[in-house]
């Protein structure tokens, strides 16, 4: 599996997860009752600590079974009848304390089938979650792919970000996009869309026909909703046979960022607008090709990442990060390279931005990898030949996000 889901576990407790309590807590209840004990013998017989017990019961019912609170609560009720009529002034109170044993075994008892439930219906909602947005394979033909997740909602796996690469009759094509809003009322929308791309990728010949199918999706759907205002940033592209060219087209998203020879620069594209808005129909958008290098990556995200602020309210530099967490993470002809990059992107960005705010997705791209020379001619591997090794016959003095410019689809 390359894609990885984070779930803001960090803000989840363990028990709403199905999980068991920590050991020393689920020891709390029996340490208190030794000590109590124990005190009971040391302490003077004016000295009243009986009555701390009627909390432990209860305790134990939220942290144990109704087998171990049982036992919990016959000890209880076995030290409370040591002491006597002089406990609590009067068999009353210890019948009282008899009362709430037995009532707590009845809450630990429903306490297991809530949790039983909560964590079936957990286990169906991520098994739905992961229908909608299945993890990415390590590679699609020859395209090496890893993906990284993080929704905004609370426990949630998928919300108002997408990304997918799929292979088909005219070549590896891949999709990253962020519909408006976030939570449950933006999956139908993502699901939405990943439909309506998977059968793209099958049927339409060019880049800008795919845009144009996912604007018509959100369009209609857009159409039977009242005064809906459903829209979508996105890139597409489309990765080359020979794995030296991607031809690009971007819907108001950010532009993707290029890793060459261990910096990082941003694609020049010409933007259309937002998909959803019926405006494909006016004009195609641009397609922007761009010339790739053995090596090579392409990182596309969304602007969860970029709009991430710390506590300055500074944004997140990903463009400047990227540079420093690449070297850290291996060479790009290791297997491993893009999940290792991925994760420390992620790590990188909770460090910066305790609380990120809304959805964040990222989508790692090498095309042929697996050629990237071990021992190459030129710097960081490479030819000397300034990067025209893969038939790059551009200005020396243009950048390579730049070459190609707008074409036809």
């Amino acid at each position: 599996m390359s894609s990885v889901r984070a779930r803001r576990g960090d803000e989840v407790p363990k028990w709403l997860r199905g999980e068991k309590p920590a050991l020393w807590l689920r020891l709390f209840p029996l340490t208190v009752l030794v000590l109590l004990a124990l005190a009971d013998r040391i302490t003077p017989n004016d000295v009243e600590l009986s009555y701390y017990l009627a909390a432990l019961p209860p305790l134990a019912a939220l942290l144990y079974g109704p087998v171990s609170t049982a036992f919990v609560g016959v000890a209880v009720a076995l030290f409370a009848l040591r002491g006597g009529e002089d406990w609590g002034h009067g068999d009353g109170v210890v019948l009282s304390l008899m009362l709430l044993c037995a009532t707590s075994v009845v809450i630990s008892w429903s306490r297991i089938r809530r949790d039983a439930r909560l964590v079936t219906v957990g286990t169906a909602a991520e098994v739905a979650q992961f229908a909608v947005l299945p993890p990415l394979p390590a590679s699609v033909g020859r395209v090496h792919c890893v993906g990284l997740y993080r929704a905004a909602e609370l426990g949630a796996l998928v919300s108002g970000d997408l990304y997918d690469v799929r292979g088909g009759p005219h070549g590896v094509r891949a999709v990253i996009a962020d519909v408006e809003g976030h939570g449950p009322g933006a999956v139908a929308t993502v699901s939405a869309l990943l439909g309506a791309f998977r059968e793209a990728a099958l049927d339409d010949a060019d880049l800008p026909a795919v845009a144009a199918r996912l604007d018509r999706r959100l369009v209609v759907d857009s159409a039977a909703v009242e005064h809906a205002e459903l829209f979508a940033t996105a890139v597409l592209m489309e990765f080359a046979d020979d794995g030296r060219s991607v031809r690009v087209v971007s819907c108001g998203h950010p532009p993707p960022l290029l890793l060459r020879n261990e910096r990082v620069t941003e694609l020049r594209l010409d933007p259309a607008p937002p998909l959803g808005l019926g405006l494909t129909g006016f004009g195609p958008p641009a397609v922007t090709v761009v010339p790739l290098e053995p090596c090579d990556r392409i990182l596309a995200h969304t602007d969860g990442i970029t709009e991430a602020r710390d506590a300055d309210g500074e944004f997140y530099p990903l463009a400047e990060r990227l540079e420093a967490l690449a070297p850290a993470a291996g060479g790009p002809e290791d297997p491993a390279h893009l999940a290792l990059l991925a994760e420390a992107v992620q790590r990188d960005l909770v460090r910066f931005a305790a609380h990120v705010e809304d959805d964040v997705a990222l989508l790692l791209l090498a095309p042929d990898g697996q050629n990237c020379p071990d021992d190459g001619d030129g710097p960081d591997g490479r030819d000397d030949g300034g990067g025209r090794g893969n038939g790059d016959d551009r200005d020396d003095g243009e950048s390579p996000e730049g070459r190609g410019g707008a074409a036809a689809g």
